[in-house]
């Protein structure tokens, strides 16, 4: 071996406390050889400084690997005496900071590397990083370094966010705290009932907040475990209801904005009259109409299913249906290869009513049309190329009223307002549904009493509107969350930082394939938050 003191420096910065015997590379390894410098040293036990030398030990630590090549330190070390006749150690072991500690078989650099590795990627992949840098690591080993790491320790700040997410969707679920000030992950619990979320919360006293969302269980459990903390319902979630809400208004009266005209289709021939009008459409108003007239009877859904021939099911869904046109599904307008060339031919069958199909056939192929010719059948036959813009379904029409009115186009907003014009309760709808956007961005001021008194005059006005059935139903549900949503118009607070949390909890589960089990998962839950995007600066440097 060939000793180099500059490469020593480079590969133990911290060999300083030791002297170099040899260092080169061995065969596949780099090799160093070292022994302790013989300086007193104090007793682990009472401090006392000594430098009796009882024996010599040998201890073999892998460093951090050195252009891909593994290294390997021999470090030559005392079992020293202690001086103090009433300590309790007689003898103990030299050990040295920073180089070799108690029981370890990697120096820190190596150790930090391991860690952060571990903590980033988990098993196989963190084995398989490990070994493209020359570190040999099975899977296993890495796993236990990760489950061997301390998890941090912070006290429960005063303001904190929680959510669930699936360890196995439908079957079983997690909660995860996070501070709602700090970003941090406080714990990861087992379960999201409500005595789950309690039990933490009476064990950190402390806390004055909980951001959640419109979840009951969670509810109860900042109820009954920080009776005295405020409850911030998440904004996200309640303009999540509302916009459901609006769609189910939509789906009831979906004949008014299907039908011709500019909303649906400018230039429109009555290709769109045709609409919800087919058997199927038929068949499921007559069904409709049946059940409720033998409900208004006082008939059972027994009854009902015998006198039809229906199933029960089926029963219970057009029982519940208040118009027959929430069970209407209007046509599915998805992207075809005729779609590029939709314009062109609502233009020339306009000039031409009676150009034959092959001809058009014929002329948009020398356009670069790629389909068949009964994809063009099917989607002449639909009417797709008689409306300038299809009719939108329920789904659009409510992102439409639900969006800023300011960022929709113009088309979009001549359609909007076609479609409004036409159906009294979708314009009833829309005019709420702005209001309350006007309520929901007003400015979180911290006037909780008058936000309340804002939201309570919506809720009254929705209540004694007639029109609109779904979001009536909507404003009672707040009533039965109404401080949380009151809190959620007056405070700065949101959930959206543990709805961001969770998003990054699923690129963990993914990462181990969804086979992680909990106390896995949530050592790297705790832990990805201090070693996310940077390794050790021990680490760093050593390399």
């Amino acid at each position: 071996m060939v000793c180099n003191r500059d490469m020593v420096d480079v590969i133990f910065p911290r060999l300083a406390a030791v002297e170099v015997e040899q260092a080169g590379r061995q065969g596949a390894v780099v090799r160093v050889v070292a022994r302790s410098r013989g300086d007193p040293v104090a007793c682990p036990s009472c401090g006392t400084v000594t430098g009796k030398v009882h024996g010599y030990y040998r201890r073999y630590l892998s460093g951090t690997p050195a252009g891909g090549t593994a290294v390997v330190l021999e470090l030559t070390l005392r079992r020293l005496v202690c001086a103090n006749l009433d300590c309790a150690l007689q003898t103990f072991h030299e050990q040295v900071p920073g180089l070799a500690e108690r029981y370890a078989r990697r120096t820190p650099p190596l150790a930090s590397l391991v860690a952060a590795v571990a903590v980033a990627l988990a098993g196989r992949a963190g084995s398989a990083l490990l070994a493209a840098a020359g570190v040999l690591l099975s899977r296993t080993a890495v796993l236990g370094a990760l489950m061997a790491l301390p998890e941090p320790v912070a006290p429960a700040p005063e303001a904190i966010g929680v959510d669930d997410f699936a360890l196995k969707r439908s079957h079983r679920y997690a909660t995860v705290i996070i501070g709602a000030l700090t970003h941090e992950r406080l714990e990861v619990l087992d379960g999201r009932l409500a005595v789950t979320l309690e039990g933490w919360l009476k064990d950190h006293p402390g806390v004055k907040l909980v951001c959640r969302d419109r979840s009951t269980a969670y509810a109860a459990g900042a109820r009954d475990g920080a009776p005295a903390a405020v409850q911030v319902a998440g904004r996200w979630h309640i303009w999540k209801n509302l916009a459901d809400a609006v769609e189910k208004t939509a789906i009831a009266h979906r004949a008014c904005f299907t039908g011709p005209g500019p909303g649906n289709g400018i230039g429109s021939t009555g290709g769109g009259a045709a609409r919800g009008e087919g058997p199927s459409a038929r068949r499921t108003r007559a069904r409709h109409a049946a059940v409720h007239a033998l409900l208004a009877q006082g008939a059972s859904h027994g009854k009902i299913m015998r006198k039809l021939h229906l199933s029960r099911n089926t029963v219970k869904k057009y029982a519940a249906a208040e118009h027959a046109e929430q069970l209407i599904h209007g046509p599915k307008y998805t992207t075809t290869l005729v779609d590029p060339f939709r314009e062109y031919l609502r233009q020339r069958r306009e000039r031409e009513p009676d150009v034959p199909i092959r001809a058009l056939l014929q002329e948009i192929k020398t356009m670069g049309y790629q389909g068949g010719q009964t994809l063009l059948y099917r989607y002449l036959g639909q009417g797709r190329a008689d409306d300038r813009y299809p009719p939108p379904s329920p789904r659009r029409l409510t992102s439409w009223i639900t969006s800023d009115p300011d960022k929709l186009t113009a088309t979009t907003h001549t359609r909007l307002e076609y479609a409004l014009k036409r159906c009294p309760e979708l314009t009833a709808a829309a005019g709420h549904v702005r209001s309350f956007a006007a309520l929901l961005t007003a400015g979180h001021d911290g006037n909780l009493d008058e936000h309340t008194a804002r939201l309570d005059s919506w809720i009254a006005q929705v209540r004694a509107d007639p029109q609109v059935p779904a979001l009536r139903s909507f404003a009672e549900g707040l009533l039965i969350d109404h401080d949380a949503v009151a809190s959620a118009f007056a405070l700065p607070h949101s959930n959206g930082i543990t709805e961001g949390a969770v998003n990054k909890i699923k690129l963990l589960k993914r990462q181990m394939y969804g086979r992680s089990g909990l106390p896995l998962l949530r050592k790297r839950i705790l832990l990805a938050q201090d070693y996310h995007g940077q390794l050790p600066r021990e680490s760093c440097q050593s390399r």
